[in-house]
């Protein structure tokens, strides 16, 4: 059996359209009509009385002087949760500006959230142009706005969908409440834009993991800003995450032309690599584009006994700033691969999973994502660079991907770029011995960033998305077959922006120190940060820095007064975390 609905109208002005809505809803559907007036002076309005009659003789229940900016005050409306709330034309009477109209919805969400079933909708009806968002034609400025997005913010609400208002399929509405009067709001091009409940913010709180590394097991913390990224297993056998799809989908296309064998065995995220190291496995890195992880538990490092002439004594290692990182790149394990005693050619075996870089906080840039690396001696007759590459240039035809080829000694390299210049694959070959009945052998390479291809294929507009704890986000991939390309399910969420200054000392100062700050404080609400000004003392030699921060949240509600909250946490972390003197 179906749950009866419940919905609840508000503001009405001659009960038209609760009446209208009534007789076109099903049996299932139990309606709630109220208006801030008194019943005299709803009477008095136009067919009002007829209006009311028709929503009596479907046992709709009607209720006068209702302030919908105080639902949960109302003794019969206190003890509901209902799964709609539809307040169309909202207007706070004769000549207000939009500032009092833009309170007036900030009030009424949140009085609705405290009234609204958790999977319940708040629908309000503005006219064209009020809404402030893309959808409107034209779209005003957004000071000139509702900026009826933001309001809903405060209540914990995001827009998920907007659809033009249709007045004629209710029969007998006539909008009514212009300015106080009898008299309807200009309804051409009117909107009725849809609100959802959004996850609220949590910061997350510190992890401390414990990995077996040979015979012994390290303990160290997390990097606070990576803290909501892990344990996820989006690559798991059965996740339907975009990530995972996407290396399935690559994964068939590969097995085309040579047999894939998946790589076994336990490949840590935390790994042992000396700063100097990182370029031989991997000329895009840098030491400080490395997460480099201190132990909390220091212990005795017995499984390298052995091995001091490679990488000095087991003590100096441990001390050794650069001992331990987690994971840059899955091209650390190449070598590993290949002196497994599985290792065979003919074979691509096939290793995916999380890499960790230190980078600027951007739209186009993560701190944490999955890779793909395939590693085969492959026949050198049969060209396997070149049907790699083929293969990669048509699973990436619709994505205008560029190709720079480039010889380095006796190694061949493709590097991939897509449309926006950011890095999305690389592969490499490298002759090297045959093997018995296999003549002369390449051996191949190809790295694959897996987020950037699933954004890529399934349109997600930023990288942020791909971690979402919003259900909704993998119930969309959960569809079979997928509708098309990804509907976000937060529409227009607004910008603000906030700047802050601070004093730096010279030489004292990392860059990079200072995103992960942003990140931790503002628990990844931040979408781009931009420095704008920077000047140098010219007595006292210390520099100053002004950062631009951009807010923005393509999953969940952020409210102005949330973000204010946000930038003043802000700069209560940065004098503790970077040694800088705020301005």
């Amino acid at each position: 059996m179906s749950k009866m609905q419940e919905v609840l109208l508000v503001g009405e002005g001659n009960f038209s359209f609760s009446a209208a809505l009534s007789e076109t809803a099903g049996n299932d559907v139990r309606i709630t009509a109220t208006c801030v007036q008194t019943e005299v002076r709803a009477l008095a309005q136009e067919n009002a009385a007829n209006n009311l009659r028709r929503l009596r003789d479907r046992g709709s229940t009607i209720l006068f002087e209702v302030d919908c900016t105080r639902l949960k005050e109302h003794e019969h409306i206190r003890h509901q949760r209902y799964d709609c709330i539809i307040f169309n034309f909202p207007h706070c009477g004769r000549k207000s500006g939009v500032q009092k109209n833009r309170t007036l919805l900030a009030k009424f969400f949140v009085s609705s959230a405290e009234v609204l079933d958790d999977s319940g909708e708040v629908h309000v009806t503005l006219c064209n142009g009020q809404g402030g968002t893309p959808r409107d034609n034209p779209m005003r400025e957004w000071h000139n706005s509702w900026q009826v997005v933001a309001m809903a913010a405060e209540a914990g609400l995001i827009l998920s969908e907007v659809r033009p208002f249709d007045g004629d399929k209710c029969q007998g509405y006539r909008c009514t409440g212009y300015k106080s009067q009898d008299k309807g709001f200009h309804v051409d091009g009117a909107l009725n834009h849809i609100f959802t409940r959004s996850l609220p913010y949590a910061m997350p709180e510190k992890i401390k993991i414990e990995t077996i590394m040979g015979k012994e097991t390290i303990t160290y913390e997390l990097p606070e800003e990576l803290n909501e990224y892990v344990n996820r297993d989006f690559l798991g056998q059965q996740s339907r995450h975009p990530v995972k799809l996407v290396l399935e989908q690559f994964l068939r296309e590969v097995k085309s032309l040579w047999p894939v064998c998946i790589v076994s065995g336990s490949f840590p995220e935390l790994v042992s690599c000396r700063q100097e190291q990182l370029g031989t496995c991997d000329s895009n890195l840098t030491p400080p584009d490395v997460y480099w992880i201190k132990q909390t538990e220091m212990q005795p490092l017995s499984w390298r006994k052995g091995r001091d002439r490679d990488y000095g004594s087991a003590e100096s290692v441990a001390n050794s700033s650069g001992s331990y990182c987690l994971r840059p790149s899955l091209l650390l394990h190449v070598q590993e691969i290949v002196q497994s005693k599985d290792f065979s050619p003919g074979t691509l075996h096939a290793l995916s999973g999380l890499v960790f870089h230190r980078v600027p906080i951007s739209h186009s840039q993560s701190p944490i994502l999955h890779q793909l690396l395939l590693v085969g001696a492959l026949p050198s007759e049969q060209l396997p660079l070149l049907s790699l590459r083929n293969c990669l240039e048509g699973l990436l035809l619709p994505y205008d991907a560029s190709y720079k080829e480039e010889r380095l000694g006796e190694e061949c390299r493709v590097t991939i770029h897509s449309q926006d210049l950011q890095e999305l694959g690389r592969i490499a070959s490298v002759p090297m011995a045959g093997s018995e009945g296999w003549g002369s052998l390449q051996l191949c390479v190809v790295l694959l960033d897996l987020d950037h291809l699933a954004a890529l294929t399934f349109a997600v507009p930023e990288w942020r998305l791909l971690w979402s704890t919003d259900p909704r986000f993998l119930a969309f991939f959960e569809q079979r077959p997928l509708p098309g390309p990804f509907r976000p399910f937060s529409l227009h969420p607004p910008i603000y922006r906030h700047d802050v200054s601070f004093w730096v000392e010279p030489d004292a100062f990392d860059e990079l120190d200072f995103h992960a700050a942003v990140r931790v404080a503002t628990g990844g609400a931040v979408k781009d940060v931009q420095l704008v000004d920077r000047f140098r003392h010219p007595h006292m030699g210390h520099a100053s820095l002004c950062y631009r921060l951009t807010y923005q949240s393509p999953d969940r509600a952020l409210s102005r007064s949330q973000v204010l909250e946000l930038q003043n946490q802000l700069r209560r972390l940065l004098p503790l975390r970077l040694q800088v003197t705020l301005r």
